[in-house]
């Protein structure tokens, strides 16, 4: 069976790369994207048939597979206006369908123009920097090759991480978990280590889960064909046969790991990068990761905005302009945020629209020498950003980029003048090491 897992290897191209590689390459080029093993090693032994079988079954699955209307004094202007967008909108349409049908012609920014080369995410099992394209099969094959280590653990994660309606997933939990306390309850009860493959709970709610059968197997149970009274075919059942009170104990501490179970996911990579004090500190270039629109979207909007600005400005009201604001930031998946040091120097990082402000001070407080000093964080337009507000970047208008300042707490700061104390260093010496001049 070894040779089944060294041909697997094989297949995937698995290949091994340090975890957590640092990102200091020239913004212009995109990070070279790797694959790793975690570095550290276990002493095993060789796998179990069941482990062997599990990750034969996982290996096989793999590859088989209208809004209410504003009443105001100037309603009929409004109506107006309101035939007017919904006329633009309708050619903006056609012009699309006849760019779609030509081929779109939106000419590609430089790259070495691009404030950040793209949007890259780290593999929580390899640490492998990867694009977005490359996340879900990296990851399960991540998962896949865990089955020669651990499958208990790799049928865990196939089952959460492979299967996206989280409800169906919490259904083959429960039964499985059924059959694990039945089993717990009754050991020595035959009917009760047998599952009818044929049997519609388990059709419905178990084999249609990916990873579940995966488990099943790493818990003991076989493939087994039976006799069925008053049927002349034989079926199949997974059997599991008699435990001891140790096997039974050591059964329920795997159905608890299946309970805890959480889905793998690929973390945002926030590439965090220092700059050099510049006047292009407000200037961005995204590329198109960063959008929710495609590139003929982009350009329409920047050329209807401009048309439209004044124009909708002056119609709409408080209410209106807050809808229409909430609109326009669910345009973004990320922003790229710079923050302006004391020193001059710049910190950037990227961040999901969505992320939440802790998420932020979290970044700032680990990129500087003494983050557990008190400091402030001012937005665009002298708005101080508050830690303790459980709110969204994309709320309070930080997308797609935008420039913040970074300032110590004033008060902290003059008792540690008055105590004689130095003025707190900023970045830590690994990002100064890379620190690059903005172009």
């Amino acid at each position: 069976m070894k040779k089944f897992f060294d041909d697997f290897k094989k297949d995937i191209k698995f290949k091994s790369a340090g975890p957590g590689k640092k990102l200091t390459e020239d913004t212009s080029a995109k990070p070279e994207v790797v694959q790793g093993r975690s570095s550290v090693k276990h002493d095993r032994h060789a796998p179990s048939e069941g482990a062997q079988r599990a990750g034969a079954a996982a290996l096989a699955r793999i590859e088989q597979h209208q809004k209410p209307k504003v009443h105001t004094s100037q309603d009929a202007i409004r109506t107006q206006v309101k035939r007017e967008l919904e006329a633009e909108a309708a050619a903006l349409a056609e012009k699309e369908k006849a760019a779609a049908a030509e081929g779109s012609k939106v000419p590609v920014k430089d790259p070495t123009l691009l404030s950040v080369s793209g949007v890259y995410f780290i593999c929580p099992l390899t640490g492998a920097t990867l694009t977005k394209s490359e996340r879900e099969i990296h990851i399960k094959e991540a998962i896949l090759m865990r089955f020669e280590e651990d499958a208990v653990e790799a049928s865990v994660m196939m089952m959460h991480t492979f299967n996206k309606d989280r409800e169906k997933v919490k259904a083959a939990v429960d039964i499985i978990s059924k059959y694990v306390e039945n089993i717990c309850k009754n050991p020595t009860e035959e009917k009760y280590r047998k599952i009818k493959l044929s049997n519609k709970v388990f059709q419905e709610k178990v084999k249609s889960v990916e990873g579940s059968r995966e488990f099943l197997q790493a818990l003991g149970f076989t493939s087994v064909m039976l006799p069925i009274e008053g049927q002349e075919e034989e079926e199949e059942f997974l059997v599991l046969p008699e435990q001891s009170p140790d096997a039974l104990e050591l059964m329920k501490e795997r159905r608890d790991r299946l309970q805890r179970g959480e889905p793998v996911r690929a973390q945002l990579d926030r590439q965090p990068q220092a700059f050099r004090q510049s006047p292009n500190a407000q200037r961005f270039e995204l590329p198109p990761e960063f959008y929710n629109l495609t590139a003929e979207e982009l350009k329409r909007e920047q050329q209807q905005r401009s048309e439209l600005v004044e124009k909708s400005a002056m119609l709409r009201t408080k209410a209106m302009r807050e809808k229409e604001e909430q609109r326009e930031r669910r345009k973004y998946n990320y922003t790229l945020l710079r923050v302006r040091l004391p020193d001059g120097n710049l910190l950037q990082g990227t961040f999901y629209a969505w992320d939440r402000m802790p998420v932020l001070f979290s970044f700032m407080r680990e990129s500087l020498v003494d983050g557990w000093q008190p400091f402030e964080l001012i937005a665009p337009g002298g708005q101080k950003l508050q830690e303790s507000e459980d709110i969204a970047l994309a709320e309070c208008n930080l997308v797609p980029a935008a420039l913040l300042t970074f300032a110590w707490d004033a008060a902290v700061q003059a008792d540690i003048a008055a105590a004689g104390g130095k003025s707190p260093t900023l970045l830590k010496p690994e990002l100064l090491e890379n620190i690059r001049s903005l172009s």
